[in-house]
């Protein structure tokens, strides 16, 4: 298996982890469940750094040069990552939880009130 990383600075860009959250909940997530070879994608955040990333596990057979849904984390922060990499996975182990990883996410909870 390989996985992909990508990190975003969002320091340069006027998008926000709230406003990238927004995305995710209206149109971001649903593209990626039929891409080939797509073993799982989860988007991550930083808020204390005011970064954005993705990665990705995917099958050792995948064509990562395929063509993939549209890039929309790049088209909305304004550039590409700041940060990407392509690594082999050692090993991979999913514990005991309760649901579907598509099921969890700060991005599908109530949102947190601002004070």
């Amino acid at each position: 298996m390989r996985a992909t990383i990508s990190w975003w600075d969002l320091s340069g860009s006027e998008q926000t982890i709230g406003s990238l959250r927004d995305h995710l909940r209206e149109e971001g997530v649903e593209l990626w469940e039929q891409v080939e070879g797509l073993r799982l994608k989860f988007w991550i955040s930083d808020r204390r750094n005011n970064r954005w990333g993705a990665v990705m596990l995917w099958e050792s057979t995948a064509d990562l040069t395929a063509p993939m849904p549209p890039n929309r984390a790049a088209e909305l922060i304004g550039y590409p990552p700041t940060h990407r990499m392509v690594t082999d996975v050692e090993a991979i182990v999913e514990g005991v939880h309760p649901g579907r990883p598509a099921d969890h996410g700060l991005a599908f909870e109530p949102a947190e009130e601002s004070s």
